[in-house]
């Protein structure tokens, strides 16, 4: 009874790198709602009416990171390809007019009642346990051409593919630059590697030239400063944000550029807005904080006991940390405009919860690794 009562009590117990990239979430999701809050006060005349839908958003997240944290990963294992067919499935179904919504030229969502689902996300899922399922049974296959190149390399294109005729180019491109990164860590060789990745970037130009929205933007990043007031003022109106901030910042809700002046300040480019507000030291702290997040995980990720479980964890840790750099990147005119928003900060529901689940498999990962060696302890 001693032994039994010892292992759930350990069943509970999360390492200390758990803990701390636990505390890195909730930071940001904290940031999230004060400038959320300041963002409300110009955008409407209620000031609280973004920060309590977010909340409500912020509890399914809660939940769904809680169940993501003690769900069997090794069990779940055995449904990695129901769980990318259900994504392929609502990635063609959002394509269907009817079906799914259009907002601004891009049908990338579905009517859940009184919320929306942004199905990329659910195909990120899918995309990740498919990858670490298939890469893991078929370890000692990537050798073969079609069983160790084509049919991964084949998984992912179609996934990524139905998000591109959304069109969703950037979420498609971190999708492609997580799978490719999975099929790399491996064991893929770079003979098979470097030319599908060389082939894929060119198909990927092809789409971005033969899309006049994405062109328009890759020609504006080019010359941002020429095209200011036409299709570069979004990212023109978040530099001067950045600039206006300088160190210390102008303080919460005295921020210009959230008064209209900056479209999307409170989703994809709620980053100048920190950036304004609350200066550069804020800004440079965001940076750190997912940066430290992922370096932490990489140095846990030694204890993984298989293969499946490293490329899952790395899997996650990637999805967060490359969407908060593709982010960051573009709204500080260093990469061309996507609608991409900030893990844990942008106002939004359906890229809060996959966050937060994506959170909860890490720590779950963290957590389950714990366990052997925290029994061998009570058992001395």
């Amino acid at each position: 009874m001693c032994a039994r009562t010892a292992l759930r009590n350990s069943f509970w117990r999360i390492p200390p790198a758990g803990v701390f990239i636990a505390l890195i979430v909730i930071s940001l999701t904290f940031l999230g709602l004060v400038v959320l809050f300041s963002a409300s006060q110009a955008m409407h005349s209620d000031p609280t009416v973004l920060l309590r839908k977010q909340l409500i958003w912020l509890v399914i997240a809660t939940l769904a990171g809680g169940f993501a944290m003690i769900v069997n990963l090794a069990a779940l294992r055995d449904y990695a390809y129901i769980l990318a067919g259900g994504a392929v499935l609502l990635l063609v179904l959002v394509l269907i007019p009817g079906i799914g919504v259009t907002v601004n030229g891009a049908q990338r969502w579905i009517d859940c009642g009184p919320m929306r689902l942004q199905v990329s996300e659910i195909g990120k899922l899918g995309l990740l346990f498919m990858m670490a399922h298939y890469l893991a049974a078929n370890r000692r296959n990537l050798d073969h051409p079609l069983r160790g190149f084509i049919v991964p390399c084949g998984m992912l294109a179609v996934i990524c593919g139905l998000i591109i005729i959304e069109p969703d180019f950037g979420t498609a491109f971190l999708c492609g630059a997580v799978g490719g990164i999975m099929l790399y860590l491996a064991g893929l060789r770079l003979k098979f590697l470097i030319p599908t990745a060389m082939l894929a970037l060119a198909l990927f130009s092809v789409a971005v030239y033969h899309d006049p929205v994405r062109l328009q933007r890759i020609t504006s990043f080019l010359d941002v400063e020429g095209n200011r007031s036409d299709s570069s003022y979004q990212l023109w109106q978040g530099i001067l944000a950045f600039g206006a901030g300088g160190v210390q910042g102008v303080g919460l809700g005295a921020g210009r550029q959230q008064m209209s002046f900056l479209p999307e300040a409170h989703t994809d480019f709620i980053f100048a807005i920190v950036g304004e507000e609350l200066g550069l030291v804020f800004t440079l702290g965001v940076v750190v904080l997912f940066m430290t997040l992922f370096f932490v995980g990489v140095l846990q990720l030694k204890r993984a006991p298989d293969l499946y479980q490293y490329l899952l964890i790395m899997g996650a840790l990637l999805f967060v940390t490359l969407q908060a750099l593709i982010n960051i990147g573009v709204v500080t005119g260093c990469l061309p405009t996507k609608g991409m928003s900030l893990p844990f900060i942008s106002y939004g529901g359906s890229n809060l919860v996959f966050m937060f689940v994506l959170t909860g498999i890490i720590l779950n990962g963290f957590r389950s690794w714990e366990l052997p060696a925290l029994w061998r302890q009570r058992q001395l």
